[in-house]
């Protein structure tokens, strides 16, 4: 191709994303954006019709945290546009890297109140990471190549590009450039040596380091790094919940998750600790419980690339800047190897004391089992989960051993999440089993997708974690509200292995214990998508639990009355 060639700006779209190396897109067609749907016709990137908008935002989201790369979506004006905000929100949160294009009503009608108009770009203008409404087709290419770099570089999050009508059909002499020059966004990559320095002086003098590692991690591809740290030091492992992954759950280090829903002894050592170094994590409220009773005599080391995380909740003593994986190799160098110490025996310890726990006697299905046998029998899967208890024994009963196979919202908490991320995971990894582990209600908000992956042949499996209620607010009204189950009830949820087969995919019942595996062996060799729907012990919680207001030591453990 000549240097400059002229062309539609539809045309342009389609030509910059093949310069981007974009493999696939998750959107639905609509007026607004007939012109570029005409050229994908002719065009060799793959475009999968999901059957919600909502669901391409979560498609792309998973297909992002799944293969590092960024996704991308697609939604007509005004209702489409505003479908995919959920979607968006929900990256925002998690820092993930999707750029979401959206058709507009033609330039000279914005702003006069036209058919499906909406001004997307001011609705979104708080969970984008940043937007564009395109007015002129020459700035296009400029444009998306611009919205792929931010959304991938630093600390990686949504951007919108909003495409009127008229600038998709007018003519340009394309050219796409080479370079980006973005004034004022240089995102920092290096830490600060002398500060790197003050962070290995304080480990070494450090009696009860323990390490807290979040979604950077995973981000910077720094999970190697931090197993290196961690065994340089012998020093104990927790994650937040998007760290999960970072550091193998089967390593003698490791504590598995911190917070409301962590295990006991990872709270116990954090409270205990005198040193955390924190990489990647953003001190939540759910990891913190009340602030005042969080570590209250350890010092912080704050690894993050995002400044403005940095003390915003929990003030750090030595903060450093930067990509995780830069920073941990240079703080490596610095440091000598420890030995085992009273801190290591003391959490042992704990770790046999205090073990996650349910009863395994039962006679009806309990969900932890369901999990347990699930990593039993395919350990390598990419799991997704929806949002509630279903989210919360995934990440406690599945012993995950390496970065990006842990799908979950965690920000935002958004049901529904956990199937179109699954469908987005397995297009970008399709050589990985991937399953979704859902809740009953979760599942139903985006369900309507099983017609997207049994049209588009995409073999996700999804195993419902079916109680019948809204798990996570009905385990509040128990344990709150006198167990006054106010519109938590979901007595009328569908026939599930009907419906898939509706759709065309494979459905299974499981009432009993002993058909779990089977059920489970059934779905793995099924080359459809298959959903199992499991029917488990209705008013079953998840344990360990710290009260909303509770310090994180504060904890209610399995058999433990309030």
């Amino acid at each position: 191709m000549s240097k400059k060639q002229k062309m539609s700006g539809a045309e342009a779209f389609v030509e910059c994303l093949h310069k981007e190396h974009v493999e696939v897109i998750f959107g639905i067609p609509g007026g607004a954006l007939l012109p570029i749907y005409d050229e994908l016709y002719d065009s060799d990137i793959r475009h999968i019709l999901v059957r919600h908008e909502q669901a391409a935002a979560h498609a792309a989201d998973g297909y992002a945290r799944a293969t590092g790369r960024v996704g991308v979506c697609m939604a007509t004006s005004g209702p489409g546009a505003t479908n995919l905000v959920t979607g968006l929100a929900n990256a925002y949160m998690d820092s993930v890297p999707i750029v979401a294009f959206t058709g507009q009503v033609p330039t000279s009608m914005i702003g006069n109140d036209a058919f499906q108009e909406a001004n997307i770009t001011g609705i979104t203008l708080p969970i984008t990471k940043h937007n564009y409404l395109v007015k002129d087709a020459r700035t296009l290419p400029d444009i998306i190549k611009e919205a792929l770099y931010i959304a991938s570089t630093g600390r990686p999050g949504p951007v919108l590009v909003d495409l009127p009508k008229d600038v998709q059909t007018e003519e340009i002499e394309f050219e796409y450039p080479k370079n980006i020059k973005l004034r004022g966004y240089k995102p920092t990559s290096k830490g600060h040596p002398l500060q790197i320095k003050r962070a290995a002086k304080a480990i070494m003098e450090a009696e009860r380091p323990i390490i807290y590692a979040g979604g950077g991690v995973v981000i910077s591809g720094a999970h190697a790094e931090l197993l290196a740290l961690a065994e340089t030091l012998m020093a104990p492992v927790t994650t937040t919940l998007l760290g999960i992954g970072t550091f193998p759950s089967v390593h003698p280090l490791s504590l598995g998750m911190v917070g409301m829903h962590g295990t006991k002894y990872a709270n116990y050592a954090m409270t205990e600790s005198d040193l955390i170094i924190a990489i990647g994590a953003r001190f939540d409220d759910r990891v913190t419980g009340r602030l005042d009773g969080f570590a209250p005599n350890a010092k912080v080391i704050h690894i993050d690339i995002d400044p403005a995380e940095i003390s915003k909740n929990v003030a750090a003593h030595i903060p450093i800047v930067g990509d995780a994986k830069n920073i941990l190799k240079e703080l490596i160098k610095e440091l000598k190897r420890k030995p085992k110490s009273k801190w290591s025996e003391k959490i042992e310890k704990w770790k046999k004391e205090f073990p996650l726990e349910y009863d395994r006697k039962s006679k009806e299905i309990k969900p932890q089992y369901v999990v347990e046998q699930i990593y039993d029998l395919c350990p390598d899967a990419i799991i997704a989960t929806e949002v509630g208890q279903n989210q919360m024994w995934a990440a406690q009963y599945f012993k995950f051993t390496k970065p990006r196979t842990f799908i979950t919202s965690g920000g935002l908490g958004t049901m529904g999440y956990g199937f179109p991320a699954a469908i987005g995971a397995k297009v970008g990894c399709p050589d990985k089993t991937v399953i979704d582990i859902a809740g009953d209600g979760s599942f139903l908000m985006n369900s309507q997708e099983l017609a997207t992956a049994v049209i588009n042949d995409i073999p996700v499996k999804v195993a419902i974690l079916n109680n019948k209620f809204l798990g996570m607010v009905r385990q509040w009204q128990e344990l709150f509200y006198d167990r006054r189950y106010s519109a938590t009830r979901l007595d009328t949820s569908p026939d599930f292995p009907k419906l898939a087969e509706a759709y065309g995919a494979l459905g299974i019942e499981v009432t009993k214990p002993g058909d779990v595996r089977s059920a489970i062996k059934e779905a793995l060799a099924s080359d459809k998508p298959v959903v199992i729907d499991f029917q488990i012990t209705p008013e079953e919680n998840v344990f360990p639990m710290v009260p909303a207001g509770a310090a994180i030591n504060e904890i209610i453990d399995y058999g433990e009355k309030i």
